[in-house]
């Protein structure tokens, strides 16, 4: 009761996360699902898992469905929303999780990994964050999710990092362009987290946590509280900003 009193900011809202069937999406759609929000489960492939989820949330007594498609086709995401609104009459708020990653030096990068790795941490998050700008009801949230990366790639990182950066940019001009309508846009940027979908090499991930203040991986719901904040309310004066969790990495 003292959580949900003290975030009461997003009850009655209506959330898309996109990615939300593990991971970090996984989290922030159950938070925001048993904090009072209704959600759209985004997924890519896994419809156990987002089923999952959603019956997670209505255990919870909220309301939830699951909804398929990849942010990298412009046809899928505006699908994503239409069911939102033949749902739960509309959006409030939205999430997007989506993102792909590889770990490969300059010299190596094929024009394959860069239609794979822009299809969705640059194309999507564009589809993404313009279908929530022209459909996200006024004083609405809009999140995305960036990485430390941009600002500290590391040796392999360096595509990854690239489509990272080149979002926050559409995300920052967003959050200008939307202040009318007193949508906020704003970005997470997660540190290493541990999820099954982290697939950085082992002595990346080492070499990462032995970088990290509190010297360890970060977990799902510790990124999701963030989010959870920046979508309610509360966070409403938090505007076209970057917010890091990572456990101290600057």
């Amino acid at each position: 009761m003292g959580i949900v009193t003290a975030m009461a900011g997003v009850i009655g809202k209506v959330a898309i996360v996109t990615a939300a069937s593990r991971g970090i999406g996984r989290a922030v759609a159950l938070t925001l699902g048993r904090r009072g929000a209704s959600v759209v489960v985004n997924y890519h492939g896994n419809a156990g898992k987002a089923q999952e989820v959603v019956e997670a949330i209505e255990a919870s007594g909220g309301a939830a469905v699951a909804v398929q498609g990849s942010v990298a086709r412009r046809d899928d995401v505006v699908r994503l929303f239409d069911a939102a609104d033949e749902a739960f009459g509309g959006v409030d708020i939205v999430v997007n999780v989506a993102g792909d990653f590889i770990e490969k030096p300059v010299a190596e990068i094929t024009d394959d990994d860069v239609d794979r790795v822009l299809a969705i941490n640059l194309r999507g998050a564009l589809y993404v964050l313009s279908e929530a700008a022209r459909r996200v009801r006024e004083g609405g949230r809009i999140l995305h999710t960036s990485s430390g990366a941009t600002e500290a790639p590391h040796a392999g990182g360096g595509l990854y990092a690239a489509s990272k950066a080149a979002a926050e940019r559409i995300a920052f001009a967003l959050a200008k362009e939307l202040g009318p309508r007193r949508i906020t846009v704003n970005v997470v940027s997660p540190g290493v987290t541990q999820t099954d979908g982290l697939v950085a090499s082992d002595a990346l991930r080492e070499r990462l946590i032995a970088e990290t203040p509190l010297a360890r991986l970060g977990q799902p719901q510790e990124v999701a509280e963030a989010f959870a904040f920046l979508a309610s309310d509360e966070g409403g004066w938090v505007n076209g900003q970057l917010i890091r969790v990572n456990g101290g990495v600057l």
